[in-house]
């Protein structure tokens, strides 16, 4: 990221107001290893293997659905994150727009809430690589106290990260991306030589349905991150390349979300109990040698470090636009202790962890869906976001509506939402349409979402933009004289 005035020093100051245009120099080509960052995760390698296992597809299946996951994904964060150069504001704080001062309160909620469920994920992998890590090489067994212990320092340095702002999160992602891509491919190079390339060509062919919802599963990952996709590009100037940002966005994450998928799939060919391992990491130990699995341990660590401190950067700027009236960084710490929290029960009271993690997935992808179908269709309008409205939260703001609410934004939400869940299978929960339809039945409760929030929205009538006089008469004194 390019320096600014703001953002030049260790510590980012900025929260939700919206970025000055002499300070947006940031360039579209430094996304690329942030999408990268975001994606160095094993749990990409466990999600491959229950392609085989759970979904029972073969290689060239698992080859297009690890294609077309991250094309859909991240295809729709490169297209929301161009509201971040529009609006130089945080996605959440742009979604005030769309959905009123009160009205964004709703889905702002929802979303601050499936945080808590992704960045526990994250922590609890986090803590598993250590703990791996310390078995592989000092011989130290896992017990109740050190799993707490682990998490703990995890949680810290992520906090430590997040807290620092965008400039660390940058920089950490760029040498982490050098990392991760020298030793993938030494995995990579050791999986051809070792595996038995005959049982993984042999497989036979899965169902139609089980690669469009294996594309659900790996695609759910980066759907979560589509409302925080503003965030990173609202330091881009205006003039920044629609097309290069969601091309660098998608091949950013298409780069690491393939192979890894891959991977997986491979080593579960060998390897069936992957997909079900107690803890998504320690199977690394017992599948790779020693010398390959220790580094590639540490940089995953590094992964899932940068993976939370991303999740948590942008649930910092979320908690501000809920009212926290605190610096970003102390907001931030407010997701560092719940997820230090839920992370503590996950490790010690679930008895699957996988089992827990696609349940969550497949919630997670509906909550976040809703938003983006409404505030999606309201970009496709050619939005303007005023950055004096968006900070003003009274009734003077042009963004009040009615009571604060954007009516048609609001109800479009619910229907979408509502929708999404009936349509939902998980461990958890299931929908009464989950079944008996294709939507169902092939998981895309959350493509359902997307498409019936953003159409209800589109026809419904919107309530007019009231620019107070006292707004309208500041507005009117900036703009030049004419003769």
């Amino acid at each position: 990221m390019s320096k600014t005035a703001e953002t030049e020093g260790a510590l980012e100051t900025r929260g939700i107001e919206q970025v000055p245009d002499h300070e947006r120099t940031a360039r579209t080509r430094e996304l690329f290893p942030t999408w990268v960052g975001a994606n160095i995760s094993v749990l990409l390698l466990t999600m491959g293997a229950s392609l085989v296992v759970a979904y029972r597809l073969n290689f060239w299946q698992a080859l297009v659905v690890a294609a077309a996951a991250p094309v859909v994904s991240y295809g729709l964060v490169g297209l929301i994150g161009i509201a971040g150069k529009r609006g130089g504001a945080p996605g959440m704080a742009l979604s005030r727009a769309v959905f009123g001062q009160r009205g964004n309160l709703l889905p702002g909620s929802l979303i601050w809430i499936a945080r808590w469920g992704w960045e526990t994920i994250n922590a609890v992998t986090g803590a598993y690589a250590v703990l791996t890590v310390l078995d592989i090489v000092f011989g130290i067994k896992a017990n109740s106290v050190l799993d707490m212990v682990t998490l703990l320092a995890f949680v810290v340095a992520t906090f430590a990260i997040s807290g620092l702002g965008i400039n660390a999160v940058q920089k950490c992602n760029k040498y982490a991306t050098y990392l991760f891509g020298a030793f993938s491919v030494l995995v990579l190079g050791y999986l051809i030589v070792d595996t038995d390339w005959s049982a993984v060509f042999d497989r036979s062919a899965g169902s139609v349905a089980a690669m469009i919802t294996g594309v659900g599963l790996i695609a759910a990952g980066g759907v979560s991150w589509i409302p925080s996709a503003p965030d990173f590009t609202r330091y881009l100037p205006r003039t920044a390349s629609s097309k290069g940002i969601v091309g660098v966005t998608v091949g950013g994450a298409g780069i690491v979300v393939l192979p890894m998928v891959l991977m997986g799939m491979i080593m579960a060919v060998s390897t069936p109990d992957l997909a079900s391992a107690a803890d998504p990491v320690s199977f690394l130990g017992e599948i790779l040698p020693t010398w390959i699995a220790v580094p590639y341990l540490l940089i995953a660590l590094i992964g899932m470090l940068l993976i939370n401190s991303m999740s948590m950067y942008s649930a910092g700027f979320t908690a501000q636009t809920l009212g926290f009236k605190i610096p970003r960084h102390w907001a931030v710490s407010v997701n560092a202790v719940i997820s230090l929290v839920f992370g503590g029960v996950l490790m010690l009271v679930a008895t699957s962890f996988m089992g827990s993690f696609i349940a969550f997935l497949s919630l997670l992808a509906v909550a976040f869906s809703a938003w983006v179908g409404v505030f999606g269709a309201d970009m496709l309008r050619g939005r303007e976001y005023d950055g004096g409205a968006m900070a003003d939260t009274s009734r003077t703001s042009a963004y009040w509506y009615r009571g604060g609410f954007s009516p048609a934004a609001v109800a479009a939400w619910a229907v979408g939402l509502a929708a999404g869940l009936m349509f939902t299978t998980s461990d958890w929960f299931t929908g009464p349409l989950a079944a008996n339809n294709f939507v169902g039945e092939y998981g895309l409760g959350w493509v359902a979402t997307v498409v019936i929030s953003g159409a209800l929205y589109a026809v419904l009538p919107k309530p007019a933009l009231v620019v107070p006089a006292a707004q309208a008469a500041r507005a009117a004194e900036r703009e030049p004289a004419t003769v």
